[in-house]
């Protein structure tokens, strides 16, 4: 019965470890294929030109700057060509409600490509534009502009009147100019 019983624990213990080689090949991964070189020449790629994060904060702090000028307490939003919000600044004393609102009305200049006065003026003849997510069609908004494309938008609210949160987000983008 030892006999047995030893020679069955002998087979077992052969068995086991070769399973065991067999699980750890299997287990093991396979060569890696060769990495795949993409060709930027082969149009299937494209160059943008995005705003640093230095010229978005330089931006954001010169719109700061001239509303605080004139006593106005504002919020003010840089955001880049997909609209991802680069700066914001919360003026001392803005409004709740105008840290959003200069996102939105950021995002709505880089969109368009136009200030969002301009855009506010085409609800007329289309008033559904206002429903699209994300946007704020009231003045306030400025693109900015490189060789006639859209790399970012500058977005002020909280002054009394759309015409100062617009004249401010310009003077953020005259600040590129410079």
């Amino acid at each position: 019965m030892k006999k047995i019983l030893l020679g069955a624990t002998a087979a077992a213990v052969v068995a086991a470890g070769t399973f065991g080689v067999v699980s750890a090949n299997a287990a093991a991964p396979a060569a890696a294929p060769a990495a795949v070189m993409a060709d930027a020449d082969n149009g299937n790629t494209l160059q943008t030109t995005h705003l640093t994060i230095a010229a978005a904060t330089k931006a954001a702090q010169a719109t700061l700057d001239a509303a605080e000028k004139e006593n106005q307490r504002v919020s003010v939003a840089v955001v880049d060509r997909n609209g991802n919000t680069l700066v914001t600044l919360r003026g001392d004393g803005a409004g709740p409600q105008s840290y959003e609102s200069a996102q939105k009305k950021a995002y709505t200049a880089v969109s368009w490509n136009a200030p969002t006065s301009v855009l506010a003026g085409r609800l007329a003849n289309a008033p559904t534009l206002k429903d699209i997510p994300g946007t704020l069609f009231l003045a306030g908004g400025a693109p900015v502009t490189a060789k006639g494309a859209p790399i970012a938008g500058i977005g002020v609210a909280g002054a009394p009147s759309g015409d100062l949160d617009e004249k401010f987000a310009q003077a953020g983008v005259a600040a590129l100019a410079n």
